[in-house]
């Protein structure tokens, strides 16, 4: 399984670093995709390597998108190739990530007219602006959208876009799941003597 995370310069360091390697753990291949391959520096100093370029990215390969906020989104929102694989991603139904300023490429991208989102507080009327549904909390969950407003919200975020992922048939393959996997943690009949 592969995560695709999309930024640019100036992201909100923690806001790339927790999914990537939370996503990392859970046995995903991250990639990273910039307007050109190569570093990219956040807001706080750490670099990333994007290992691809947003024209090289084929969004078939990848089972979720991430978009992290900072800075980066405010680039990233005028490329039309990264608008067009933020596109794909919603008419494929496939799970999407955006925190904080993150939510801002998908205004671009015409995504989010009537859905529930949050973000940071200072793109709220921005993105009242582009028809969606305002939500002041620390992670809203639409469907296989999953957004959140700032840092601080991580932990909700990466709990509800993991809970999304391990879903049947979302980015598990029906198969991984077996017969007997209906109720994967079934305690009926088991003696703790």
């Amino acid at each position: 399984m592969k995560a695709l995370i999309l930024s640019a310069d100036e992201f909100e360091d923690s806001e790339l670093l927790v999914p990537y390697y939370r996503l990392l753990e859970a046995g995903y291949t991250v990639d990273v995709a910039a307007g050109k391959a190569g570093a990219i520096r956040g807001k706080h100093g750490y670099e990333v390597q994007a290992q691809k370029s947003f024209a090289d990215v084929d969004p078939n390969e990848y089972a979720v998108l991430i978009l992290p906020g900072g800075k980066a989104p405010a680039s990233v929102r005028t490329d039309l190739v990264a608008l067009n694989i933020a596109r794909h991603f919603f008419a494929a139904n496939r799970p999407v990530g955006a925190i904080c300023h993150g939510p801002q490429i998908l205004i671009s991208a015409g995504l989010l007219h009537g859905r529930r989102a949050a973000c940071y507080h200072t793109v709220a009327a921005e993105l009242k602006e582009a028809g969606a549904l305002y939500e002041d909390s620390e992670v809203v969950v639409d469907g296989r959208l999953v957004t959140a407003r700032q840092p601080a919200d991580l932990p909700a975020f990466m709990r509800e876009l993991m809970k999304l992922l391990s879903l049947k048939g979302v980015c598990v393959p029906d198969e991984y799941w077996g017969d007997d996997a209906a109720i994967p943690f079934e305690t009926t009949n088991v003696s703790l003597k």
